[in-house]
């Protein structure tokens, strides 16, 4: 849940069996790319086909992340293009779609007049009736968040996925108000899945060929089924109820042990969420992979406070030690903000020296960004200055390439079990896939693999992001 990217969505190969053709562009985290298959999948019962190509569209539909500023310009950006396309196409609808669509609805649809139709996160399942409002030629507009609504009856249409590897969300929304977070407002409180609905999908895409599922949600270690209804209601339940909850822990262990022969993951996790129930079923079965993505975010004690981070320093780093006595080959990455409002020179510097005690695998790191609607924004002046920002980030990536090289050679002389995705991308002759730390490893073909295949892997080489090897028969 950490990079903001844009993917574009290839084309299906059914088209002749629909009536209008939509094109999306996802833009954001993995939950955004799921989100993304479930519209899919509603505008598909509508006689929706998916195109690659805007100018094949009937409708465009832009799903977008508002956790950072560059993508939203980016999102704005990408509307007035497609403003230009309206006036050659006065039939074009444009819809804005996901967490902008709250903050961004009044501007975009009647100020700017960049779109036609808005849609939250929580408001996919109303698509139907807003398209029916476009052809009226009225706007259409649905931001509602809601306490229940996860999808979980709506089969996505697996157009972002290579056929090897599909995420599959288990939560949505967060309640944990970092105060540099919109998520709690752009997807509103936490809920988590039937989890009956979540091994019935595992099992399909298991039919489908599928080889790895990643277990999705703004915050995995927080999932508990009680039989519906946010997590913030849970304590009110009756005993016999809670008794009978299903925990991350659980449902982690559930899914491991029905699905052998699927490697599973997950992400993202919370370091003050965190259990070691979870550690314990990930070192139970071989089929979980051996990689945890646990954002820090900063290593001042002073600034993880102001920014709600319900843990410390200390607590992370014993969290850390936990994992990696009970799973040594465990890989870890992290999320960092530099520059968060009031951060000094003292507090960056805790920053680095966390990184140097704990080495981790990779990371994703950022300058922060102030977000309309956030604590922060409402209570803290962003007073470091955006050099500063810069230098502070520059650093902490420059630390962090260093320490991805060495873990990435201490691979070197050994083998990993790596699921083949597909030809590597600068050398056709030659396979790339994942080893079980999550790390890209590419290796000759031999004529005897295909993907989808588990295969042993010994490994000759690496460079910060990519391990090098020859298959061990």
């Amino acid at each position: 849940m950490n990079q903001s990217r844009l993917q574009k969505i290839p084309v299906r190969k059914r088209k002749n069996q629909f009536n209008h053709s939509v094109y999306i562009e996802t833009y954001g985290c993995q939950m955004n790319a799921n989100d993304s298959e479930i519209v899919a999948s509603i505008l598909e019962g509508q006689g929706y086909a998916v195109t690659d190509n805007p100018m094949d569209a009937d409708l465009i539909l832009l799903n977008t992340c508002a956790v950072r500023d560059k993508a939203e310009q980016t999102v704005r950006n990408r509307l007035q293009h497609f403003k230009g396309l309206k006036r050659r196409r006065p039939d074009l609808k444009v819809g804005l779609i996901g967490c902008m669509a709250e903050r961004l609805k009044d501007r975009l649809l009647e100020e700017e007049k960049l779109v036609d139709m808005v849609a939250g996160p929580d408001s996919y399942r109303d698509l139907p009736r807003l398209l029916e409002e476009l052809k009226d030629g009225r706007k259409a507009i649905n931001v509602l968040l809601s306490l229940e609504e996860t999808y979980d009856d709506i089969p996505p249409v697996r157009i972002n996925s290579n056929g090897i590897s599909a995420f599959v969300s288990i939560t949505r929304g967060c309640d944990n108000m970092c105060t540099f977070c919109v998520v709690p407002f752009t997807r509103g409180r936490e809920r988590s899945r039937n989890p009956e609905t979540i091994m019935n999908e595992i099992r399909d895409l298991q039919q489908q060929g599928f080889k790895e599922v990643t277990l999705l949600g703004q915050n995995v270690d927080s999932y508990l089924w009680y039989g519906g209804g946010p997590k913030k209601d849970f304590a009110k339940q009756p005993e016999d109820v809670r008794r009978r909850a299903v925990d991350f822990a659980q449902l982690l262990d559930r899914v491991a042990g029905a699905f052998p022969g699927m490697r599973i993951r997950f992400t993202t996790s919370n370091p003050q969420d965190m259990t070691r129930e979870v550690i314990a079923v990930m070192k139970k079965h071989p089929n979980i992979g051996r990689q945890i993505h646990l954002p820090f975010q900063s290593g001042s004690n002073r600034i993880l406070k102001l920014m709600n981070r319900r843990y410390t320093r200390e607590e992370y780093l014993d969290l850390i030690d936990f994992i990696r006595r009970e799973i040594p080959d465990i890989s870890l990455s992290h999320d960092i903000i530099a520059g968060f409002p009031t951060e000094t020179e003292d507090d960056h510097r805790d920053t680095l020296s966390l990184m140097e005690a704990v080495r981790f695998d990779y990371g994703f790191m950022f300058a922060y960004s102030e977000r309309p609607g956030t604590a922060a924004a409402k209570r803290l002046r962003d007073d470091v200055p955006r050099g500063v920002k810069i230098k502070r980030l520059n650093e902490i990536i420059a630390l962090q390439q260093r320490h991805s090289r060495e873990r990435m050679q201490a691979f070197v002389g050994g083998e990993s079990e790596v699921l083949v995705e597909g030809p590597s991308k600068k050398n056709k002759d030659e396979w790339m896939g994942r080893n079980l730390q999550n790390a890209v490893v590419v290796f000759p073909a031999t004529g005897r693999e295909k993907p989808g295949d588990f295969v042993r892997v010994r490994i000759t080489g690496a460079t910060s992001a990519t391990l090098r090897g020859e298959r061990v028969d």
